[in-house]
């Protein structure tokens, strides 16, 4: 088999949040056929707003592979107006969470569908499909599965210390939930994987949901032939988000090395930008790639996204 033959024949699930993850998703959709790439994404992020349930990292990805995605910002939707949060807040509703006018559609037909019976997953196809999504987006489970930030002003859902908050309170403890389980469709997905790729989202907000569902961390561990991991940490700063100051919240150093400490149990390889170079890994048979890792437009996410599949190849 061939190197171009094995990278067009692979099955390949990404498991992606926000905007680091969005972006890296569309690279690999760019060079990956439909058939042999599925996107996983977190939902802990997940909340009811206004009535309307709001998934903002599925949003993020979907927005950004159908490329109607605010450009400046990674989130929400191109050409957006604000009328209808504006008038709310007018007349005294919250307006902390910004839903935009284009944004609302988006929620207004998942929250009628979802109580029209139909799961997440099956509300997801509808909403990509019409989209032009040709590639399989999968919520990391149906059912919700709410991350909880424990700080010292008590439990905080993950929106309001995150959106309301701006992720100042420190985060003592991240609480996951004890009974979040995978579909038939998302296991059947892992189970045939020979590559998964934890894109360089937040690790702890984005991939660690991901992986708490049961039992999507013992699947990565036993299936795939390459689990690759890419490194939202670039000469000790986050690109986004709060990965950061999070790390610093639990003690760890802001670096890739210590990003790749984290995951040491389930990866085969590690990517990694070349400004970090010089790190040194705790694991020293831990393959490592060190490139451009800041995806600043659709070439370099689709080089990014080709360097790794090509790293991953020698595990095929």
């Amino acid at each position: 088999m061939t190197g171009a033959d094995k990278f067009t024949n692979a099955q390949v699930v990404v498991l992606a949040g926000g905007v680091g993850g969005a972006k890296l998703t569309t690279g690999l959709a760019a060079i990956i056929p439909p058939e042999n790439l599925t996107i996983v994404v977190n939902t802990g992020d997940d909340f009811v707003h206004c009535g309307l349930t709001i998934c903002p990292d599925l949003d993020t990805v979907t927005y950004n592979l159908a490329q109607i995605h605010n450009v400046e910002t990674g989130w929400g939707r191109h050409n957006e107006s604000w009328r209808a949060i504006s008038t709310a807040a007018e007349l005294g509703g919250p307006d902390w969470f910004r839903l935009g006018d284009l944004d609302l559609g988006t929620h207004l037909a998942r929250t009628h569908a979802l109580e029209q019976g139909q799961s997440l997953t099956a509300v997801t196809r509808q909403i990509t499909s019409h989209l032009g999504i040709q590639h399989t987006i999968l919520p990391m489970c149906d059912q919700p599965a709410p991350t909880i930030i424990a700080t010292d002003d008590g439990d905080l859902p993950f929106q309001t210390w995150f959106v309301r908050h701006r992720w100042q309170p420190t985060a003592n403890h991240i609480k996951l939930p004890d009974d979040a389980r995978a579909n038939a469709q998302l296991i059947n997905t892992l189970q045939k994987a020979d590559i998964i790729i934890l894109a360089p989202s937040n690790p702890f907000v984005s991939i660690d949901p991901i992986l708490n569902v049961y039992p999507i961390r013992s699947l990565i561990m036993d299936v795939p032939q390459a689990v690759i991991a890419v490194s939202p940490i670039i000469n000790g700063q986050a690109v986004k988000g709060p990965a950061a100051k999070l790390m610093a919240d639990k003690g760890l150093p802001v670096t890739s090395a210590a990003i790749a400490d984290y995951y040491q149990d389930l990866l085969d390889g590690f990517v990694y930008d070349q400004q970090d170079s010089n790190l040194t890994f705790a694991n020293p048979d831990l393959a490592t790639l060190a490139t451009q890792t800041l995806m600043t437009d659709s070439t370099s996410r689709q080089q990014l996204a080709r360097e790794v599949m090509q790293f991953a190849q020698q595990w095929l």
